[in-house]
């Protein structure tokens, strides 16, 4: 269903695997006349310098060195950290600090005893942990690593701010995080006092009223040029947006002593006033 590799090989292991795929099509061994539904090149990992890694230049990194410092979940998490999967990256071994910080987080929030059954799951927590859920399953989905575990991130440190962490929202959190950190995920879910791996759990669900917003963030414009932006509860109506929008001094500033002459609203997207 998914081929994944770097468009150098596209040549030899691409064109060799559909070649192959092909033939037997023709044979009418297979029934499908392409191998993968799905092509996905990543993006090379350069050298800390810019260029492409290589003993001559002696800008390659040993990952074996990175484990024996950071660790290997810290090695897993930076290199789909460092942005999007299909573009070309320099490394930054000073960056890989910031995941392991994010693992230390995790370990001392759920990790050191301070997950309880009894602990109050209120509904900001949900909220945060059901949309969490719902980003790291979608961005899993489309292959976007860094921006779920830019998710994960945000929501451990939530968590680990709380009093005590419920035992619900850690057992969601430890699975979501175990594809990016299998070993530190294996050991948090045995001290939240499972014996078995977490392997054949299945993956959490959301429930979809917890991830909607109450209210949403709305660009305000005046004369079509960005002015400022307003807080409104969703679906708000042209005139309750109106209202607030006025409340802003510099969106005031811009219209008081003007004519009004129209008001564009967008439910949800933009609030245009059209002045004169």
């Amino acid at each position: 269903d998914l081929y994944v590799g770097g468009n150098e090989h596209a040549v030899l292991h691409l064109l060799y695997a559909r070649f192959w795929h092909k033939v037997l099509f023709d044979l009418g061994v297979v029934s499908h006349e392409e191998p993968f539904t799905r092509l996905v090149h990543q993006g090379i990992i350069l050298g800390e310098d810019g260029q492409k890694m290589a003993k001559s230049r002696g800008n390659v990194i040993n990952p074996d060195d990175v484990v024996k410092t950071h660790g290997a979940d810290a090695l897993r998490l930076y290199e789909m950290f460092m942005g999007p999967l299909e573009q070309m990256k320099p490394w930054q071994t000073s960056g890989i600090e910031g995941v392991r910080r994010f693992l230390d987080r995790a370990f001392a929030a759920l990790g050191t005893g301070n997950v309880s059954a009894d602990a109050p799951y209120d509904l900001e927590t949900q909220r945060a942990v059901h949309k969490t859920i719902k980003k790291v399953t979608h961005d899993i989905e489309n292959m976007r690593f860094n921006t779920a575990i830019s998710a994960m991130m945000v929501l451990v440190r939530q968590l680990g701010a709380l009093p005590k962490v419920p035992l619900e929202a850690s057992r969601s959190f430890v699975l979501i995080m175990s594809p990016f950190a299998p070993h530190l995920g294996e050991e948090l879910w045995k001290r939240l006092g499972n014996t078995s791996t977490l392997a054949y759990e299945p993956w959490p669900t959301f429930d979809p009223e917890l991830v909607k917003d109450d209210v949403i963030e709305m660009g305000v414009q005046v004369n079509g040029k960005f002015r400022a932006t307003v807080t409104l509860p969703v679906g708000a109506d042209q005139a309750s947006a109106v209202e607030l929008a006025m409340k802003d001094d510099k969106v005031r500033s811009y219209v008081d002593g003007k004519t009004v002459k129209k008001v564009v609203y967008v439910q949800g997207k933009i609030l245009n006033f059209i002045v004169g």
